[in-house]
């Protein structure tokens, strides 16, 4: 993080001269205009009389001299950002490796088989950014074939988050009406929400959507007995409605962040109904990567310099633990084998330090004095330094 600390600086930097140098170069051109205007407006007014004429040639003569004067400015100043530019480039090469094989395997990609799922995984990612025509030409070109009904989901899903960027409503509503029992099973809120802030853009248009926003509030009454406050707060600020609601108590209804929270939304629990992951697999392992190569790289140079070839002979396992943060930790559901049961959030998997695992509870039960004996092997360790590990 800190070589892209130091890029950011470098760029920031540009970015303010540029900007700099955009307002000064506005403002003399503005008065050189001016000048040139005032010249021309005289020049219509008076003609060509000989009284004026001396006058006329020392106003152009000074005029053409702030040109030059301006222009040469100017072209020093564009000099003096190129140099800036140049810096950020080197501030890049200077921060950051370009040559990153050191580390990487060279037959990861040596299959077809192996081309084939990475082909996939692509695709499916032009799918969810909604990207389906460089989806379609790579599937073309990369011979990958992709079923209808792998596609047709991701299709719906990226028609409806189109709809509600535009801030429209009915196309998510319709979805979530048509998956409602699915959406309970999962707890889901999502129908309500889309509900709510139907109801706030009709608040938003004054007096005059009074009624239908009344009329409009049965909706509401399927979720009354599990958001009976957010309902009483929706219709407390009809009472506001006359005076303008960014006028009153309840102006917060109107923020704009819940238009990008309601796609969240959406897009969370609508893969979940189709049993997919929030993000794509491959932006996950593409943010993974980022995270882990500046270590890898660190470890391959301090093998390198203590003449340790031996300490990191396979590539497809890495040397150390690379801790990639809780967001990136993902595992399947988990029983634990001491005391055969499920684990849950309340009761979440450990790792120990000798790499077996257990469920929390059993965790608790098996330490004694502070101190805890790997049932599976006589390693005798600290439980405080076992890891949650998430799923």
């Amino acid at each position: 993080m800190e070589q892209c600390a130091c890029v950011e600086r470098e760029l920031e930097k540009v970015l303010h001269r540029f900007v700099m140098y955009g307002h000064q170069s506005e403002e003399r051109l503005d008065e050189l205009l001016r000048s040139v205007c005032e010249i021309r407006a005289q020049l219509v007014a008076f003609g060509v009389q000989d009284a004026d004429l001396s006058v006329l040639s020392q106003n152009m003569a000074q005029c053409c001299k702030n040109i030059k004067e301006t222009v040469q400015m100017l072209a020093s100043r564009h000099k003096d950002i190129h140099g800036s530019v140049s810096k950020v480039g080197k501030a890049i090469d200077r921060n950051f490796d370009a040559e990153i094989s050191a580390v990487v395997a060279e037959t990861v990609w040596d299959t077809p088989e192996r081309q084939k799922y990475l082909s996939e995984s692509i695709v499916e990612h032009l799918y969810r950014q909604g990207m389906l025509s460089v989806a379609e030409d790579l599937c073309q070109e990369s011979g990958v074939v992709i079923d209808m009904s792998m596609k047709q989901p991701f299709l719906e899903l990226n028609r409806i988050l189109e709809a509600l960027r535009m801030q429209d409503l009915r196309p998510a509503l319709e979805w979530a009406v048509s998956n409602r029992q699915r959406l309970l099973e999962l707890n889901s809120s999502l129908e309500f929400k889309l509900h709510r802030l139907y109801f706030i853009s009709l608040l938003s248009g004054g007096i005059g959507n009074q009624m239908d926003a009344l009329q409009y509030a049965r909706h509401f009454q399927p979720f009354a007995s599990h958001h009976q406050r957010d309902i009483q707060i929706l219709m407390g600020s009809l009472v506001y409605l006359r005076h303008g609601i960014e006028n009153s108590p309840y102006r917060s209804l109107l923020e704009t962040n819940q238009w990008a929270e309601i796609c969240n939304i959406f897009t969370r629990d609508a893969c979940a109904l189709l049993g997919l992951s929030v993000e794509s697999p491959l932006s996950v392992s593409f943010a993974s990567g980022c995270m882990a190569l500046p270590v890898l790289m660190n470890i391959k140079q301090v093998i390198e310099q203590r003449q340790c070839s031996g300490v990191w002979t396979h590539k497809d396992e890495l040397p150390i633990e690379i801790d990639l943060g809780k967001k990136c930790w993902y595992h399947s559901v988990f029983a634990c084998p001491i005391l055969r049961q499920q684990t849950s959030e309340s009761n979440p998997p450990m790792k120990l330090i000798c790499g077996h695992v257990i469920s929390r509870d059993a965790l608790n039960k098996l330490t004694n004095a502070g101190k805890l004996k790997c049932p599976y092997c006589p390693m005798e360790q600290n439980p405080s330094h076992a890891k949650q590990i998430y799923f």
